[in-house]
């Protein structure tokens, strides 16, 4: 918005600032922190009221997260609302992949509210259908692979791209738009089961989302492509923006997330923000390398299948529980060393994905 206001003035704006996504990264950045700030505390206190006595913790879970209790949820609303308000302001408007990503966070968020208005209103960790909101995220997923598959150049249309081999394409073909809703229904989810611990999944959000921003920005020009020997899809770099403002939303919710938490983030917002990445993996041709970038929400969520797996198959558990940050809790770690230590593994993890950027 504020590009077009800028752009509409008779004299521009000062320096043409407003040209470089670079710098309106930033301003997306500062504005949904200061959103997160502002809003943060009002936001907890109407949730406290409304929600009474808060998310309903397992009965099966770790014993420490009894004393949890009575913590509202939702708070990805926090997330979200400064996400989009950052982004609309500071975007270009008139570029699809960030109505694409937008559209995709938005859909998962609402899925993501019904699921915890669902559970606090039952007072029981049920909530909606599983099977409800896999169908309605494969619905907005395909929506989203479709809509991709439209802007990207033609020469990378329906292909899949594989890190460190430049010129190696996979014609997906019409397999294209189910392959997108696996990445970003994947995410989704995996970011929902690694939403376990105060603080455990927002930090990991942020530091794939900075990754993906970095490699949006880089693959969105054509200077950048010439010199990585990475494919170009024009209009992608308008997607660092996007994940500037989540950055800045994340910090700004991470400040009352921290442990105790005053706030949980709820499905509201971890679906929201797995959908996200997925999206911007789709947009951007990066799906193998989110793999890679997001390789602690892939543990979390292998860890969930194996146990399950395993358990119908034998009658015995790999882990003491899943998904894996239980397992841990179950051996005594504390909650920080947890939480610190896969933060640690995240940020190893997206330092590798931005490297196949430059190995070719």
């Amino acid at each position: 918005m504020l590009y077009w206001l800028t752009a509409l003035s008779d004299g521009g704006d000062f320096f043409n600032l407003f040209r470089y996504i670079t710098f309106r990264a930033g301003g997306a950045f500062l504005t949904a922190l200061l959103f997160g700030f502002f809003f943060g505390r009002p936001l907890i206190n109407v949730l406290r009221k409304r929600q009474g006595k808060g998310q309903p913790i397992r009965s099966d879970g770790p014993e420490g997260h009894f004393s949890k209790a009575g913590t509202p949820t939702m708070g990805g609303l926090l997330i979200v609302g400064a996400l989009l308000t950052s982004t609309l302001l500071w975007a270009r408007l008139d570029n699809p992949f960030i109505w694409m990503v937008l559209f995709v966070t938005m859909s998962f968020a609402m899925i993501g509210f019904a699921d915890d208005y669902a559970k606090v209103k039952k007072q029981n960790t049920a909530g909606v259908s599983g099977k409800v909101r896999l169908l309605l995220g494969f619905v907005i997923a395909a929506i989203a692979g479709y809509w991709a598959a439209q802007y990207h150049p033609e020469e990378l249309t329906n292909q899949l791209a594989f890190p460190i081999f430049k010129d190696m394409l996979l014609n997906l073909g019409y397999l294209f738009v189910p392959f997108s809703v696996i990445v970003i229904v994947g995410a989704a989810n995996a970011v929902n089961l690694t939403d376990g611990l105060d603080g455990l999944a927002i930090m990991p959000v942020m530091i794939a989302a900075g990754a993906l921003g970095v490699i949006a920005y880089a693959v969105g020009r054509v200077d950048f492509t010439d010199y990585l020997d990475v494919h170009y899809v024009p209009g992608t770099g308008e997607i660092l923006i996007f994940t500037a403002g989540l950055f800045g939303g994340g910090l700004g919710f991470l400040w009352y997330n921290a442990p105790p938490a005053a706030v949980f983030m709820g499905d509201t917002g971890s679906l929201a923000l797995g959908g996200a990445l997925g999206a911007i993996a789709v947009a951007t041709k990066h799906e193998i390398v989110l793999a890679i970038v997001g390789g602690l929400f892939v543990v979390e969520a292998l860890s969930v299948i194996i146990q399950v797996l395993y358990f119908k198959r034998t009658g015995k558990r790999v882990f003491l529980m899943a998904p894996i940050h239980h397992h841990y809790e179950k051996k005594g770690w504390a909650e920080p060393q947890i939480v610190i230590r896969f933060w640690i593994i995240s940020l190893i993890l997206a330092l590798i994905g931005l490297a196949t950027l430059k190995v070719r």
